[in-house]
């Protein structure tokens, strides 16, 4: 069974499909995201979870937040772009439209098909970046953003992949790709609180978000993502 995955999506977003299954026999769709700061090397770590499940004959369907759908992917070019002039409301509220009609369009239709979606950033980058790096953890903003999930998202991802990395470090990454976007614009005391918004998450869902040490090569890193998910979902 091979991803059924609409051709405009393609065009956004450069989702993936695997290569056909010929064993009828129905597989059940992961949900699995990827978390951290800027310059993490989600991008690459996806690359390689997504040619390894290829390579173990699983489809799956490779996808981002924001954006992910036609309409999503729409929000996420003002959400990026630095003229944007919003108040954190109005940014909580965006990304959650956005998020909405991507779960609807395509997340569940893939797991209902037996696609393993493979996401990059889902609700724990809405903590983390506007719970926690625009609101400094402020129980209030938290609690606002925990209702948004529990009326808005039907489905949270069965295992979070959360690449960890100093800070600085990351930021310095990130600083030699291209023009700043307008979160990457952002001050190091923003990516700090974003840090310790990741990091309380990871301690209060031990069973779903799994810390990846981000640091060395990025096979070094592939190899510790795959053993995770490997270990998960019971993969030889």
């Amino acid at each position: 069974m091979s991803a059924s995955i609409p051709a405009n999506l393609l065009q956004t977003n450069s989702t993936q499909a695997t290569t056909d299954i010929t064993d009828t026999t129905p597989r059940q769709g992961r949900f699995i995201s990827f978390e951290g700061t800027e310059g993490v090397g989600k991008t690459t770590a996806i690359e390689q979870l997504c040619a390894r499940l290829q390579d173990s004959d699983i489809d799956y369907l490779r996808t981002r937040e924001p954006g992910g759908s036609p309409f999503a992917e729409r929000v996420r070019e003002i959400l990026l772009d630095p003229v944007t002039e919003i108040n954190d409301d109005t940014e909580l509220l965006l990304l959650f439209a956005a998020r909405c009609d991507h779960m609807q369009q395509v997340i569940l239709p893939a797991l209902q098909q037996g696609t393993w979606v493979i996401c990059d950033r889902f609700t724990d980058s809405t903590i983390a970046y506007q719970g926690f790096g625009r609101a400094h953890g402020d129980v209030t903003v938290r609690v606002k953003i925990e209702s948004l999930i529990t009326q808005f998202v039907t489905q949270l991802p069965e295992l979070t992949l959360w690449l960890d990395l100093p800070v600085l470090e990351g930021m310095e990454r990130a600083g030699k790709r291209s023009a700043a976007d307008r979160f990457e614009q952002q001050a190091t005391e923003f990516f700090t609180w974003v840090h310790t918004g990741f990091s309380t998450l990871a301690a209060e869902h031990p069973e779903r978000i799994q810390r990846i040490d981000a640091s060395g090569s990025a096979e070094e890193v592939s190899a510790r993502v795959w053993q995770t998910v490997a270990t998960r979902f019971h993969l030889s």
